[in-house]
């Protein structure tokens, strides 16, 4: 399941993105894992949630950031939750260029059962048409 939380910059999407990751530490099974690029929010996690800051490996571009959540969710078959804040300015591409990373991060969703939520700054209106349906 992949669930896009999207709203123009400055609408609270961050906000929204760690309300949902600290809601989801009572219900998980599994491991929460919360992707960004910065380390300004770490404390408004629940110590349950592990975080991440892609900028202290260096991951840049697409690829990197495809092959960096991979490495992720393949490093424990426990990850139930993985919450990516920023996607877009971390593959460092427009949200309309990304449908490789979409379509990748669905066929893991699938493949690992995972929940995966994902913070993209643009209105509904100017989502792709291939990321519509994860609204």
């Amino acid at each position: 399941m992949i669930k896009i939380i999207c709203g123009p910059k400055g609408s609270g999407k961050t906000k929204r993105i760690i309300s949902a990751a600290n809601d989801a530490v009572t219900v998980a099974k599994g491991h929460l894992v919360f992707i960004t690029d910065t380390k300004r929010y770490m404390y408004d996690l629940k110590r349950e949630v592990r975080f991440i800051d892609v900028s202290d490996y260096n991951v840049a571009g697409e690829d990197a950031l495809c092959g960096f959540i991979k490495g992720v969710i393949a490093g424990s078959y426990d990850n139930e939750y993985v919450f990516v804040d920023g996607v877009a300015r971390i593959a460092g591409k427009a949200i309309k260029d990304m449908a490789q990373i979409f379509y990748m991060l669905e066929k893991v969703a699938e493949m690992r059962d995972l929940k995966l939520y994902i913070t993209c700054s643009c209105t509904e209106e100017e989502l792709p048409e291939f990321a519509k349906k994860y609204i």
